[in-house]
């Protein structure tokens, strides 16, 4: 998955970034600081056939801000495709994929990555498929007006009615429901509705990591049941309990020292930072 945006003023123009150059620690950054995370040396040596450009936004980007980012998303994606029509090109079908692999390319899809990013439409959604969009992921980090996430406290205990509704036309499109992300509850009723096999696009097993982000036990027996797939997240804070305990203990350090309205260094972003440094 290829993931963005960055803020306005850091982003480079996407003219300006070259997929020919190996990135992996070093090389030409979106930003000033951050390398890309996938270049085509890396997916050449990979093997890889097919790969999901995901279109994630921020979950904190709402209303038609949301759309608009995502349609920008889609752009980049469609941007980068055209530009290397030698390695990349736009699959919408399972028949695509395999002609396009077949032909020595690499097969690009496109997957949204949070309920957030359709304003709450179906029209939207509709059109988010038409532009190429073939999975989405019900939520992100936040619950939304008709799903719960994994990572927040819950409210609508699932799914609600439009929720459904939502998985509904999900199935009729042909678009792929995502559950990575999402609340037990959610994933459960999500997969009791969906009349097509659901897919987790990045998560792990909560058996052997007791991460809210991974899948229990119960959900992967009702995803075989379903004939859905569990693509594994390699991020470590998922894959290892260690380190999901450090990142909670850095989390609830930098809230001591930057959070509002009780943190010791607020007003203070350098002293804050050289705290971090050790991090």
């Amino acid at each position: 998955m290829l993931r963005g945006p960055l803020p306005p003023q850091k982003r480079l123009p996407v003219a300006h970034v070259d997929l020919l150059v190996d990135h992996a620690g070093h090389g030409q950054p979106l930003d000033e600081k951050t390398p890309l995370m996938t270049d085509i040396p890396r997916l050449r040596a990979g093997g890889m056939g097919a790969q999901f450009w995901s279109v994630w936004i921020p979950p904190t980007v709402t209303g038609p801000a949301a759309v608009q980012m995502t349609l920008e998303e889609i752009d980049i994606v469609r941007t980068m495709v055209a530009r290397y029509p030698d390695v990349f090109a736009m699959a919408y079908t399972a028949d695509d994929i395999d002609r396009i692999h077949r032909e020595g390319r690499i097969a690009s899809l496109i997957g949204i990555e949070g309920g957030h990013q359709i304003n709450n439409s179906m029209a939207v959604l509709r059109q988010m498929y038409v532009l190429g969009a073939r999975y989405m992921t019900l939520t992100h980090t936040r619950n939304i007006d008709w799903a719960d996430s994994a990572t927040d406290a819950p409210v609508h205990h699932g799914l609600t009615p439009f929720g459904k509704a939502i998985v509904h036309e999900m199935n009729r499109l042909g678009m792929l429901v995502d559950l990575s992300h999402v609340s037990p509850d959610t994933m459960r009723q999500a997969i009791a509705v969906s009349a097509a096999p659901v897919m987790f696009s990045h998560s792990s097993a909560r058996a052997l990591v007791d991460h809210p982000r991974n899948v229990p036990d119960d959900m992967l027996q009702l995803v075989a049941k379903n004939h859905g797939v569990v693509m594994v997240n390699f991020y470590p804070g998922f894959d290892s309990v260690a380190t999901a305990h450090w990142d909670a203990d850095r989390a609830a350090e930098q809230a001591r020292y930057n959070a509002p309205p009780g943190g010791l260094y607020i007003g203070q972003p350098e002293r804050a930072k050289n705290l971090f440094k050790v991090f």
